[in-house]
């Protein structure tokens, strides 16, 4: 189908839909609430990735100092770290994978 005939399809639908005589397509997205993490769930997820305090802070764009508050318990994390961490832990290559972490080897 060539553009015009694509856009001439559009308007004729738009049309019919102001008119009354088809209803639009929706589509609902559900977005799951923010996992929760213990102190020993990140360690472990900090652990599945093979990635030392250090480096696992560089990728979660936090400090040092926190991520060793959230191993220890004394601070929990929240918001984009939430979805980072629950995503590192359905999938622990996502660090490398993503192009977040690249490992050179020598």
């Amino acid at each position: 189908m060539s553009i015009y005939d694509e856009i001439k399809l559009g308007l004729t639908q738009a049309i019919e839909y102001e008119k009354g005589n088809i209803k639009a397509k929706k589509s609902t997205l559900n977005i799951l609430p923010l996992d929760r993490f213990s102190a020993n769930d990140i360690k472990e997820i900090r652990k599945s990735t093979g990635l030392t305090q250090v480096l696992f802070a560089k990728f979660m764009g936090v400090s040092v100092k926190t991520v060793e508050a959230w191993e220890s318990g004394r601070n929990h994390p929240d918001g984009s770290a939430c979805r980072l961490l629950s995503i590192t832990k359905n999938y622990p290559s996502f660090p490398e994978t993503s192009g977040i972490i690249s490992i050179n080897e020598l």
